[in-house]
């Protein structure tokens, strides 16, 4: 199990922020996925084989950006 935080950019309200939630979620190997649009960051646990560039891409798709990861 690992925990990433991804720093996103482009989100307004808590729409986003849920909408960026169950994308993540979808992800194989994604247990949890919980978005902060105060400091605009997501906290992911997942399992060690979980992509994440994959979970770059979900959030690109929906069109915001990722622009920091950590603990990857």
């Amino acid at each position: 199990m690992k925990k990433i935080k991804l720093k996103i950019q482009g989100m307004h309200c808590a729409s986003c922020a849920s909408n960026v939630e169950r994308a993540l979620k979808k992800i194989k190997g994604v247990n949890e996925a919980n978005v902060s649009l105060m400091t605009n960051k997501c906290f992911v646990e997942a399992e060690d084989g979980a992509s994440v560039e994959e979970m770059k891409k979900a959030i690109d798709k929906m069109g915001y950006k990722v622009v920091g990861v950590e603990g990857a």
